[in-house]
């Protein structure tokens, strides 16, 4: 895992660009990479969108994040 992959979670804000000297965000090192697709909060099922590698830990405001291989 890279910091970079850490783009768009609500959480890389603690990854060092904050004025706080938070290097680090806390959930960094036990964090994998895995497959999971992003579906709205919104979005009816079936999702059909493909799954893309991302840190386990990764959230957003407004989504959820599934298995990869769920559909609903």
């Amino acid at each position: 895992m890279k910091k970079s992959d850490c783009a768009g979670c609500e959480n890389n804000f603690y990854n060092g660009g904050n004025p706080y000297n938070v290097a680090e965000c806390w959930s960094f090192k036990t964090a994998i990479l895995i497959k999971r697709k992003r579906v709205h909060i919104n979005q009816m099922p079936p999702w059909t969108q493909k799954p893309t590698s991302m840190p386990s830990c990764y959230h957003e405001k407004q989504y959820v994040f599934i298995n990869g291989d769920r559909t609903c």
